[in-house]
């Protein structure tokens, strides 16, 4: 299986990315800057974004042809920015979708389903889609060094993926991240820098390092193409309900990326006819002690007021989120709407996802459940509509915000009247007297 999995995804990466094309271009003003390790449009200082030639793609790009594929991200290569000689090593994504009926009587709804990145490789996180697909990129652009500035989930993908493709990497995160986050990315042989400041500070700096040093940085000069990777989340999502769009969309706000690629992901699938157009409202949820963008939302904003971070869902923690502006967009103009939740209630959701569902998350989990219990107890989104919730990280990396949570029980010795004994108090009853 593994020879057939290398093999034939190199065969269909040349058959259909010769004739693909692609290339950068500003947000903003519409100007084209073909391909190269750039984020910002030098004419209005705008965000980049990579664009398709669609109408050569719709000739190769059909649900047919998707079915032949290996059930991996690559199978929507088309759609992605990916240089003709590139070789997917790793069958990243298509995580399950799964129905959440425990769930979904839990939160007053009937057609509830989620979409679980916890378990995506190689390192249980959404973000191994969009550094497979950065580094696919740093490749072609001749950076033998690759980096990120990171919340975690981030540090451990880049470290991984360099790992098995022969790059160096460096890594820079906040000094106070999930220990198990720092010791998933420095098993890796990363070089990991922790830094005294916020998300955000540590983002600034590395936007400086790039400019210094010829390093591939994911989020800043490689930033378009990485954001691109997130796509292949709502492409599946479509695929897996039948080549369906949902109703609703509950999503996780750090950056503000992800939300805003499930909706281009969404549009590009109705452009190219795999799926009928229908109205999708999207729903980003983020931790009350960081929440620029719900805070933003339920205002009425269209800008960003940037936050000191202040919650332990340190995934989600960027107080100036990068496309913030757009993500309030695509709630906004979708019809959707943004909530939070406290640490304390995304603790309990955590638990609540995990004893309905068996599925673990992690803190961003937490909020996305919690989120998602409000907007049904506003009557935001209907009971009988079909919602997606996106979990995009795995429990084991955050257990730290649920120390205290569980006590351990005595042991007890091994004998049937020890554990009949055991039983009894456990269910309030008369104890068991040993012959």
């Amino acid at each position: 299986m593994r020879t057939l999995f290398l093999a034939r995804p190199q065969l269909l990466a040349r058959e259909w990315l010769m004739s693909t094309t692609y290339e950068l271009r500003c947000r903003e003003c519409g100007k084209t800057w073909g391909n190269q390790p750039k984020s910002i449009c030098e004419d209005c200082f705008s965000p980049l974004e990579v664009t398709y030639d669609y109408e050569a793609i719709r000739r190769h790009f059909t649900r047919e042809r998707i079915a032949e594929r290996p059930t991996n991200m690559w199978r929507y290569a088309e759609l992605l920015p990916l240089p003709a000689d590139f070789h997917p090593s790793l069958p990243t994504g298509f995580t399950p979708l799964i129905s959440a009926p425990h769930l979904a009587k839990e939160l007053g709804a009937k057609r509830l389903c989620i979409k679980n990145d916890a378990v995506c490789l190689p390192t249980l996180s959404f973000k191994d889609r969009v550094v497979a697909v950065a580094l696919a990129n740093a490749r072609s652009f001749g950076f033998d060094t690759v980096s990120c500035s990171s919340t975690g989930n981030l540090a451990n993908s880049v470290a991984a993926q360099a790992a098995r493709q022969g790059f160096k990497s460096w890594i820079f995160i906040p000094a106070d991240l999930e220990p198990a986050k720092i010791l998933g990315t420095q098993v890796y042989g990363a070089k990991v820098v922790r830094i005294s400041g916020s998300y955000d500070q540590v983002n600034r700096l590395c936007s400086q390092i790039a400019d210094e040093h010829h390093w591939g940085f994911v989020n800043v000069n490689l930033r378009p193409y990485y954001a691109e990777g997130s796509k292949t989340f709502g492409f599946e999502i479509a695929e897996q309900l039948g080549w369906r769009l949902p109703d609703n969309i509950v999503c996780p706000m750090a950056g503000g990326s992800l939300i805003t690629k499930i909706k281009k992901a969404f549009a590009e699938l109705i452009q190219l006819g795999l799926v009928e157009e229908k109205p999708v409202k999207f729903f980003g949820a983020q931790a009350t002690g960081c929440s620029p963008i719900s805070t933003a939302v339920k205002t009425g904003e269209t800008e960003i007021l940037p936050q000191r971070p202040a919650t332990i869902a340190r995934s989600l923690a960027i107080g100036n989120p990068a496309d913030g502006h757009y993500a309030i967009r695509a709630i906004t103009q979708s019809g959707g709407w943004s909530e939070d939740v406290s640490d304390s209630e995304l603790v309990d959701c955590i638990q609540l996802l995990a004893e309905t569902e068996g599925i673990f998350t992690e803190t961003a989990g937490g909020v996305t459940v919690g989120c998602a219990r409000k907007l049904y107890e506003q009557g935001r989104i209907s009971p009988d509509e079909t919602t997606v919730l996106c979990i995009t990280g795995n429990g084991l990396k955050t257990t730290d915000a649920l120390v205290g949570r569980f006590e351990a029980e005595e042991p007890i010795a091994p004998k049937i009247t020890a554990f009949e004994n055991y039983l009894q108090n456990t269910l309030d009853l008369p104890a068991v007297v040993e012959a």
